[in-house]
């Protein structure tokens, strides 16, 4: 009978072992943030996580974080393509001394920014500050009281882009600083910055800027105002106006380039 026992145990065991094991820390494609979740949890929609930090981490690659309920989630450094959206609450990202949002990712990686309020109370460095990366996108995002820049696309990745659409950046920068600060500044390996229907208002120094060789800001029925320079270029930096609905205010605001749409 203990013989029994003892072969049926280890039949047992055998079978556990057969059995496939669920890797320990699986990722998955959309988690979830709640201003009342709590970032020991598995970011699912039932258990939300606290902060975009705590969440990019259970987040696979090209996937989703969303905003459940409104709240402040924290700065975040973004290493892979991912979107990070909330559609319908007050989703913040207030930090004092640092950058809001930092986009170090892949050459290949796109990045998507939307339905955010992100504040720097003054202190903070950039809004968003991307390192590296193929492709940004902003949609709908509120940038304000950074002391450096709203937006700062200085990708090292040759040919990388910012798309900034439906946004509101404003009183961003520090007046007269070295190397200028303001708006949205594009000054990365050759790369490209494009600011469709938003607001980019009193800002310090520029509201726009290209600064470097094969540097290009091109905006689309968009206001640049409330600046000393609307656009400001920049050591062979160049622009694009497409179509007559941009106002852009303060000294350089002479587009390089004013194709007509066809």
């Amino acid at each position: 009978m203990k013989i029994s026992k003892i072969w049926l145990g280890l039949l047992g065991l055998v079978f556990a072992l057969a059995l496939p094991i669920a890797p320990a820390h699986a990722q998955a494609t959309r988690t979830w943030v709640s201003g009342v979740g709590d970032d020991a949890n598995p970011c699912s929609r039932t258990a939300p996580c606290k902060t975009f930090a705590g969440a990019i981490s259970k987040t696979a690659p090209g996937g989703e974080i969303n905003v459940l309920d409104p709240g402040g989630f924290g700065a975040v450094t973004i290493t892979k393509s991912i979107t990070i959206s909330s559609q319908a609450f007050e989703a913040g990202v207030l930090v004092s001394g640092t950058n809001g949002i930092v986009v170090s990712a892949g050459p290949t990686d796109t990045v998507v920014l939307e339905g955010l309020d992100v504040e720097g109370l003054g202190t903070g460095l950039d809004g968003i500050k991307v390192l590296a990366g193929l492709q940004v996108y902003v949609r709908n995002v509120k940038i304000h009281h950074f002391t450096g820049n709203g937006i700062n696309m200085a990708s090292s990745t040759s040919g990388a882009k910012v798309f900034v659409k439906d946004s509101f950046i404003f009183q961003n920068g520090t007046l007269n600083s070295a190397p200028l600060t303001g708006g949205v500044n594009i000054n990365g390996t050759s790369t490209g910055g494009t600011i469709v229907d938003t607001v980019v208002d009193s800002n310090q120094n520029f509201a726009a800027q290209a600064s470097g060789a094969g540097n290009v800001v091109t905006v689309v029925r968009t206001v640049l105002s409330g600046s000393p320079n609307g656009i400001n270029l920049v050591n062979t930096g160049t622009s694009n106006c497409f179509g007559p609905s941009n106002v852009i205010g303060g000294s350089g605001g002479t587009c390089t380039n004013s194709p007509t749409f066809k």
